[in-house]
């Protein structure tokens, strides 16, 4: 191997080397000639020009480990080799003919049916299942494109099904991905589908192209098409996706490493960075003997740490050099702009760099706040720190580093050479660009420390100092996430902070994580009734604002604190806040009201004591709960509730009949509100025995809620005046011959209609506990009174059904 040439970066190092012969024990007198290479996990397979196999184990990679031999036959070399795991079998290609043998080498190889004449072979990549017992390979055949599924049965036999794909001539190479089959000629590349076996041209070769190859990506969408010293990165339908890679030479190999791509030929390694095409690496190979260089990594890709680069007699293994170490040579070279290029290729990687426990987060504190500070303490003295001058404030670090620059310009304008990169000298940053760059890295590194296991100090300073640099970048929305979150900010330190720059949510948040309820409470206030001043920062509307969002705003806040109070025993505090939530959104009122959050529920006399009068649904929502689902039986509060909601029908009927002339659609649904309330009152008053009836009578009096009235006679014992009521609501109804309306909306016919069935069902009853003769005297007598003596003799003849049926209830019910 020759000497490695100064490159921009080093991506792979070298590990060992193998003379595989000598390894194997292969006498000077029968020399092994690399022609194929494989890598599968920790195990590395060479074909060789005279028919065979050998196995190598990389456990440990510095020091390879001959593991076995196998002839497949002294005049069929190798071509190719497929690891094919998922069916414990390795694929070769040798001579036109396809071999399986065991991933071990330990038994003879067998043929894989009677195919012959075999052009290009490839393994299905990306398949639905990675986990079943089976693969499949697309295999080029004389003028035919065939598929072959390989399934693993019991004893470790395979199932073999072969089918034709398509009609294809003069394969050089295939590669599967997903269900696309691509196929290269000498005249271009095509895509078939393996189900349908439909093909469609990519594109035409021009004719002086070199060897056509085709190559899978990990991750298995994408595929790179070679035109001479130029790859062409196509998506699995084969349309072009991102940019091309342009080689320094046409390659006579090809292998990936993510996220980089080899390739072999003319007597180098070059290594480029798939994502944008940057060549990184050249590895000069000293060849000897014929044959192509031959470069190969595990097909999985993402996962390979190892390369292996081949010759007709040596093997070369290397690894990719790891994320950190080509940050650090490229800090070294004083290359920022690399260095910066390969924090954002590799975050995951740095994240973990920045996870590592040589540096503590409280060496960066003095970078933020002038000492001395709370974690003034914390902050250690290590030997390295000598080397360096004592840390100070960001703004004085960029301040001197900016000087140094403006010197540097001075003393190359003068003819001296300086250290500063010359980038900054022929572009230099601007201060302001520095800052918020230099924040942001520190930002990431605090977050990223913030999953260490830190002291409970430690942590209050990660913390506080991410709300500092959040602030000062304005990041709002990740201000409030914090806040909003478990954090261990030191509210003393961010207290004014906060407040002087106008970032109440945040402190309002930052409150309540605390458990500091009142302040919150009280900024949520403030916020929800001072919006129009601008101490709302809404940034949803990018600036936008008039009434729908000062009303959004104003609902957001009242949200927030509903939040607050729905987990709050604090009586004083919930009751002292309740009214202006209620103002902006009376449900959110009820919800706290009757939280099932808090440890201790609020007295009930203080609430009910608390609510607005006008607030006449927080009222009657409350007291429904209380009664409901508290199982309250205080008299005095099913009184209130009943009184509540006879106000509340009184003043509905009142309405109505007030606004008559209305359309219709207005009466349906004012008649259907009115039908509802009057139905939870009627409910109510026929389901609980704990109210006073008669102070209800005294509300109701004066009304013509009529079916109310004959249930509060009923629940006092008087079942005269309750047929009397009845009775006159069917003289309304009707009068001497015909049913028709009396000057009433269609909302009450309805309901005295309705009315009719209860009305029969209660004269059997009554006609039980009174007597036949006596209930029948009444009855008759007070009709006759009425004028309209033939109303229970037209509904009984009527309605024989309803009565007979209110009849068999009543006997039903005695027994």
């Amino acid at each position: 191997m020759g000497s490695q040439p100064p490159a921009s970066r080093a991506a792979l190092e070298p590990l060992a080397t193998l003379d595989p012969a000598a390894l194997a024990g292969v006498p000077a007198s029968s020399p092994l000639t690399v022609r194929a290479a494989a890598l599968s996990a920790h195990l590395l397979y060479l074909g060789t020009g005279g028919g065979k196999l050998l196995l190598f184990s990389l456990q440990d990679p510095s020091n390879p480990e001959f593991l076995r031999l196998l002839p497949i036959g002294a005049t069929i070399p190798v071509s190719a080799i497929l690891p094919l795991p998922s069916v414990a079998r390795l694929l070769v290609h040798a001579d036109g003919l396809l071999l399986l043998a065991d991933p071990l080498l330990t038994r003879p190889v067998r043929r894989l049916g009677s195919l012959r004449n075999v052009a290009a072979v490839a393994a299905r990549r990306a398949s639905a299942d990675p986990g079943s017992p089976s693969c499949s390979i697309a295999v080029s055949v004389g003028k035919k494109l065939l598929r072959v599924d390989l399934t693993l049965q019991d004893g470790d036999e395979l199932d073999v099904q072969t089918r034709e794909i398509a009609a294809v001539e003069g394969v050089k190479a295939l590669a599967w991905v997903d269900d696309s089959v691509f196929v290269a000629t000498a005249t271009g590349y095509s895509l078939f589908s393996s189900i349908a076996g439909h093909g469609v041209a990519i594109f035409t070769l021009p004719e002086s192209s070199g060897r056509p190859r085709v190559r899978p990506l990990s991750g298995g969408d994408e595929v790179m098409l070679l035109v001479d010293n130029v790859g062409v990165v196509v998506d699995r339908f084969g349309q072009p996706v991102g940019s091309s890679l342009v080689f320094n030479t046409t390659p006579d190999c090809i292998a990936e490493v993510f996220p980089y791509v080899i390739v072999a030929g003319d007597s180098k390694v070059d290594v480029y960075r798939r994502r944008n095409g940057a060549h990184l690496q050249t590895i000069p190979v000293a060849r000897t003997g014929q044959g192509v260089l031959i470069v190969a990594s595990d097909d999985d890709g993402i996962g390979t740490e190892l390369v292996v680069i081949a010759t007709a007699y040596k093997v070369f293994c290397y690894h990719k050099v790891s994320t950190v170490e080509q940050i650090k040579a490229s800090l070294r070279r004083k290359n920022y702009k690399e260095a910066i290029s390969l924090l954002e290729e590799f975050e995951t990687d740095v994240n973990h760099f920045l996870l590592s426990e040589t540096m503590q987060p409280s060496e960066i504190f003095p970078f933020i706040m002038r000492d001395p500070n709370r974690w003034s303490d914390l902050v250690p003295r290590k030997r390295y720190w000598g080397l360096h001058p004592p840390p100070k404030p960001l703004e004085e670090v960029i301040d001197d580093g900016l000087v140094i620059v403006q010197q540097a310009l001075f003393l190359k304008k003068a003819g001296v050479d300086t250290v500063v990169d010359e980038d900054f000298l022929s572009n230099p940053p601007s201060r302001t660009d520095l800052l918020e760059l230099a924040i942001r890295n520190i930002i990431r590194y605090l977050c990223a420390s913030r999953v260490k296991n830190l002291s409970s100090l430690e942590m209050e300073g990660v913390d506080t100092f991410l709300m500092y640099l959040y602030r000062a970048l304005d990041l709002v929305d990740d201000m409030e996430r914090l806040a909003s979150s478990q954090n261990s900010c030191v509210v003393d330190e961010l207290e004014s902070l906060l407040d002087d720059s106008g970032h109440l949510r945040t402190l309002a948040f930052l409150y309540g994580s605390k458990g500091m309820r009142s302040k919150a409470l009280a900024i949520w206030r403030i916020l929800a009734r001072n919006y129009i001043a601008g101490l709302w920062k809404d940034q949803s509307e990018n600036g936008s604002c008039g009434t729908s969002v000062d009303k959004r705003s104003e609902e957001i806040a009242a949200r927030e604190a509903a939040k607050i109070l729905k987990t709050s025993s604090d009586e004083d505090l919930v009751l002292e806040h309740l009214g202006w939530v209620a103002d902006i959104d009376q449900e959110l009122a009820i919800a706290v009201l009757t939280s099932e959050m808090r440890e201790n529920q609020l007295s009930p006399e203080k609430v009910v004591a608390a609510v607005d009068t006008e607030k006449v649904v927080i009222h009657q929502r409350y007291l429904q709960w209380l009664i409901e689902d508290q199982g309250c039986d205080d008299p005095h509060y099913h009184t209130s509730y009943a009184l509540s909601l006879a106000k509340s029908a009184i003043e509905a009927v009142h309405m109505e009949s007030k606004y008559r002339g209305k359309g219709d659609r207005e009466i349906d649904s004012d008649a259907q509100f009115i039908y509802l309330l009057r139905e939870k009152l009627q409910l109510f008053l026929q389901a609980s025995d704990l109210y006073d009836p008669e102070d209800v009578l005294d509300v109701i009096a004066e009304s013509e809620l009529w079916l109310e009235k004959a249930i509060l006679y009923r629940k006092m014992g008087q079942e005269n005046i309750v047929l009397q009521i009845l009775a006159l609501l069917c003289c309304l109804l009707c009068d001497e011959g015909n049913w028709r309306i009396v000057k009433l909306p269609s909302s009450i016919v309805q309901r005295l209609v309705e009315m009719m069935p209860i009305f029969s069902f209660w004269v059997c009853i009554w006609t039980l506990k009174m007597g036949k003769s006596l209930c029948l005297q009444q009855l008759y007598g007070f009709f006759i009174i009425m004028g309209n003596l033939w109303i229970p003799c037209k509904y009984w003849r009527d309605y024989p059904q309803i009565c007979l049926f209110s009849w068999h209830q009543i006997q039903f019910y005695e027994c």
